[in-house]
């Protein structure tokens, strides 16, 4: 049986648009690395300091700490040791603030 020259153009056109599609997910999921972490800090005030403390961290991409939920959002650089980065950003708020709390 012979095969269409329009059929197969067709799975062809279906096969690179999935290809497309799974390609971009892959990518969005390695690049954008964010965690969200517990912490313990006594004021907004100091909140802000870590929260700017650990913006100024290598490998940090953003952070932002919501002193109300006690929670600290940090976003990474690609390719980033994050355990790594994470007890660098724990010391550069400790320098702040000495008696805030991250939970790693």
């Amino acid at each position: 049986m012979q095969k269409n020259n329009l059929d197969i153009y067709y799975n062809d056109d279906i096969i690179k648009k999935h290809m497309n599609i799974y390609s971009s997910v892959q990518k969005t999921e390695v690049t954008n690395m964010k965690k969200t972490y517990k912490i313990e800090v006594d004021c907004a005030n100091c909140a802000n300091k870590m929260e700017e403390a650990a913006k100024k961290t290598t490998g940090v991409k953003t952070a932002s700490v919501n002193f109300m939920m006690l929670k600290m959002t940090v976003e990474f650089d690609d390719g980033a040791d994050i355990a790594q980065v994470m007890k660098e950003v724990l010391k550069n708020c400790k320098k702040v603030e000495d008696d805030c709390e991250i939970y790693l």
